[in-house]
C-alpha cells in the first residue's frame, strides 16, 4: 500500500478508529497496530512478512540473552552475533547477486570465465531499514541505554507499519519507552499530524511526481539525446524530486505516528540551506545520518586521532552509507564524493592558515548544494555507465529543443525555495491550526486533499527509498 492512495487512506481510517477505541487493554491494542503492520508489510508481498517476523524474533531473543549476561566477553560475543545476523538478512537479499556478478567478472577477467549459480533473489521491501533497526537496537540494549524490552514490543518496533518501508530509523530507546508508557495525543499534536500527512501529500503526489514524469526521468532514461541545458535542469529537477519525495514520506510517516499517539524524529530540516557538506548530514536523512555516526563512525574512531585517521573514518563510513543504499558501482561512487569532500572540509578546516578569512556563506551555500548535485546523478543514473554519459552530455551546448518546461522550471524554483522559508513552519502553522473549531479544521484539511488530487499527474508511483 502507498500512503498517497485511497487504499491506504481507508485502511488508515479503520486502523485509527480501532486503536483508539481499544486504547485499554494497553497489549491489546499494541497487538493491533502490529497486525496491522503486517498486513500493510503484507499488501507487498505476504512471503516476507515471515521475514519480518523472525527478524523481530531474532533481536527480541539476542537482546534478552544480552541483557542476562554478567559477562563482558559474552555479551560482546553475543551483540556481534545478533548485529552478524542482521547483516547475514542484508546481504543475502540485497548483495548477494551483485557479489557473485562481481566474481563472476573478475574470473572472466582472468581467463577462467564461467557461469557461477546466480539465484534471482527478489528484495523486500524496506529491508534496509528494519535491519538497521535491529542492529540499532541490540547495540543500544549492550550499551546500556535502554533493558531489553518484550517481545510484542521488539516486533513492533520493527513491524510498525508507518517507518517500516522508509524510515525513519527511529531507535528502540527513543520508541520503546512509548510503547510502555501508552499513546498521547493533544489537539494540537494531533493537528500537526494532519498537516504534516497533507504537506508530505502535496509534495509528493505534486512535487514530485510532475518533476519525475515531465522532466528528470526522460532525461535520465537517455543522457545522450539531451544537450547541457536539459541535462542541468534535470539534475536540479532530481535534486528537488528526492528531497521533495523522500521528506514527504517521512512527514507522512511523523503525522501518521502523531495520530496514532506517537512521536518521531523530525527526518529533515532544509538540507538545501546548508553551507557545508558536513552541515548537509545534519539536515539530510537524519536518521541515517545519525545512525552511521553512532554506529559506524564513532565506533572506528570518529573524530579522534590525527587528521588523516579522521578522514579514513568518514571515507569508510560513506562508502558504507552508499552502499547502503544499493549493491551497484554508482552507490559507492555516490558515497565517495560524499566522503571526499567531507575530507577535505576536515584537512581545510585543519590547516586552513588562521590568516585567511572565511568564505562567505552565500558561496559555500552554492559550492555545497552543486557537490550535492554532482552526487545525485551517480544516485539517479540507472548505472555507473549512464552516469559517465550524462557527465559527458554536460559538454554538448548545440541548440536544440528544450525538454525542460515552464511547468518543470516553476517546480524547480518552488522546490527550492522551500529552503528559504522560515525553519518549523508546519509546526507554527499547526499551532493556529489546533485553535480552529475541530468541524472547521476538518472541513479545510479535506478541501486541501481534494485539492492536491486535483493537481496531481495520473497514478502514483512509488516513494524513492522503497527500493533500499
Amino acid at each position: 500500500m502507498l500512503f498517497p492512495t485511497l487504499t491506504f487512506g481507508l485502511f488508515f481510517l479503520a486502523l485509527f478508529a480501532l486503536a483508539w477505541i481499544v486504547v485499554q487493554p494497553a497489549e491489546w491494542r499494541k497487538i493491533i497496530l502490529l497486525v496491522a503492520s503486517w498486513i500493510f508489510y503484507g499488501a507487498w508481498d505476504w512471503r516476507f512478512v515471515t521475514l519480518l517476523i523472525v527478524s523481530g524474533v531474532l533481536n527480541w531473543g539476542a537482546a534478552r540473552a544480552i541483557s542476562q549476561t554478567a559477562s563482558p566477553h559474552r555479551r560482546r560475543m553475543l551483540v556481534i552475533a545478533g548485529v552478524t545476523a542482521n547483516l547475514t538478512i542484508l546481504i543475502i537479499f540485497k548483495y548477494y547477486g551483485f557479489f557473485f556478478e562481481q566474481v563472476s567478472a573478475g574470473l572472466q577477467a582472468l581467463g577462467w570465465g564461467r557461469d557461477l549459480p546466480i539465484i534471482q533473489v527478489i528484495l523486500p521491501v524496506g529491508v534496509s531499514f528494519f535491519t538497521f533497526q535491529g542492529m540499532s537496537y541490540l547495540i543500544d540494549v549492550y550499551r546500556g541505554k535502554l533493558p531489553a524490552a518484550s517481545l510484542l514490543h521488539v516486533t513492533l518496533l520493527m513491524s510498525f507499519f508507518a517507518h517500516l518501508i522508509a524510515g525513519p530509523i527511529v531507535r528502540g530507546a527513543d520508541l520503546v519507552p512509548q510503547f510502555e508508557k501508552g499513546p498521547q495525543i493533544t489537539r494540537g499534536g494531533a493537528a500537526l499530524g494532519v498537516l504534516m500527512i497533507v504537506w508530505g501529500l502535496f509534495k509528493k503526489s505534486v512535487l514530485a511526481s510532475e518533476l519525475a514524469t515531465g522532466l528528470v526521468d526522460p532525461v535520465f532514461f537517455d543522457p545522450s539525446a539531451h544537450n547541457a541545458p536539459d541535462l542541468i535542469a534535470a539534475t536540479y529537477g532530481y535534486a528537488v524530486q528526492i528531497y521533495a519525495d523522500f521528506s514527504a514520506y517521512s512527514d507522512m510517516a511523523i503525522g501518521l505516528a502523531a495520530l496514532l499517539g506517537y512521536r518521531f524524529p523530525r527526518n529533515f530540516d532544509q538540507p538545501y540551506r546548508a553551507v557545508t557538506l558536513q552541515d548537509f548530514w545534519r539536515r539530510w536523512h537524519i536518521s541515517l545520518s545519525s545512525w552511521l555516526r553512532d554506529y559506524l563512525y564513532i565506533p572506528l574512531g570518529g573524530g579522534r586521532g590525527s587528521v588523516w585517521f579522521v578522514c579514513r573514518n568518514l571515507m569508510i563510513t560513506f562508502v558504507l552509507g552508499g552502499l547502503w543504499h544499493g549493491a551497484a558501482w554508482k552507490f559507492a561512487i555516490w558515497g565517495v564524493i560524499h566522503g571526499v569532500v567531507l575530507s577535505i572540509e576536515r584537512l581545510w578546516g585543519h590547516f586552513r592558515p588562521r590568516r585567511l578569512p572565511a568564505a562567505p556563506k552565500w558561496l559555500t551555500l552554492i559550492v555545497t548544494f552543486h557537490v550535492v548535485c554532482l552526487a545525485w546523478i551517480f544516485f539517479r543514473a540507472d548505472d555507473f555507465a549512464t552516469a559517465i554519459d550524462f557527465l559527458a552530455g554536460l559538454g554538448r551546448w548545440a541548440p536544440s529543443t528544450l525538454a525542460v518546461t515552464p511547468m518543470a522550471a516553476a517546480l524547480i524554483a518552488f522546490g527550492l525555495a522551500l529552503h528559504a522559508s522560515p525553519p518549523r513552519l508546519i509546526e507554527g502553522v499547526a499551532v493556529r491550526a489546533a485553535r480552529m473549531p475541530a468541524w472547521a479544521f476538518g472541513l479545510t484539511a479535506g478541501a486541501l486533499i481534494l485539492f492536491i488530487d486535483a493537481l496531481r499527474p495520473e497514478g502514483v508511483q512509488a516513494f524513492i527509498y522503497f527500493r533500499f
